[in-house]
Order: C-alpha cells, then sequence, then structure tokens
C-alpha cells in the first residue's frame, strides 16, 4: 500500500517542476530494494493524478536490479536475495551500489501557447 503515497509524492514533485504546464509523460527509476510492485505504483500515480497537472500522464518505470559492491575488492554483483558477503573475496565490507532508487528520472511537458501568435 505504499505505492499511494509514493505517487502522491510524485505527483507532487513532478508539479512542482512542471511550472503550471501539463504533464504527459512521468519517467522513474525504482530500484528492486524498495518492492515497489509496478502495477499498483502506475495504478495509484493514475488515481492521485486526477484533477492534476498530471492527468493523463504515461508512467514510465525504469527498475533497477539490486547490486552490491566489495569494498574490499571492489567486485560487484546482482542480488536476488540479500547475501551480504562478497562471493569473490569472501569479505563484508560491502554497500548497495544500486538498486535502492526511488528517483524521478524526467518529466515531458506540453509546450506552453503564447497568446496572439498564429
Amino acid at each position: 500500500m505504499h505505492e499511494l503515497s509514493l505517487s502522491s509524492a510524485i505527483v507532487n514533485t513532478v508539479a512542482k517542476h512542471a511550472e503550471g504546464r501539463r504533464v504527459t509523460v512521468v519517467e522513474l527509476r525504482v530500484g528492486t530494494l524498495r518492492q515497489v510492485i509496478p502495477d499498483t505504483l502506475e495504478f495509484y500515480f493514475e488515481f492521485v493524478a486526477r484533477g492534476t497537472l498530471c492527468e493523463g500522464a504515461r508512467l514510465k518505470q525504469e527498475v533497477i536490479d539490486a547490486r552490491l559492491r566489495c569494498n574490499g575488492c571492489g567486485h560487484e554483483w546482482e542480488i536476488e536475495i540479500p547475501a551480504f558477503r562478497c562471493p569473490e573475496c569472501a569479505g563484508g565490507d560491502v554497500e548497495i551500489a544500486s538498486g535502492n532508487e526511488f528517483e524521478v528520472e524526467a518529466i515531458e511537458v506540453e509546450e506552453a501557447q503564447c497568446i496572439g501568435q498564429r
């Protein structure tokens, strides 16, 4: 259900940057560690966007795989289930390299029309 609050945050963020123009596309980067269900996020985005500059906008989601990086040897690997030991050197000093993203990457807006131009 956290997709509802995430959708609200997306709409609020995008509206601040749209400068009053209607938004047609919102591009997101969503890491798998965020445990966001893409279809549910899209459903709530459409719901929350009603009556805003984002109404009718298409939500494009790029899912970022979870990867860890060993600080000892620099090896980086993709994880399916959290295993916080480097498979290369067995070191335990690791950090999340990707998969924790939740970012509005880009938005597309309609061009403002100038009054009096033909």
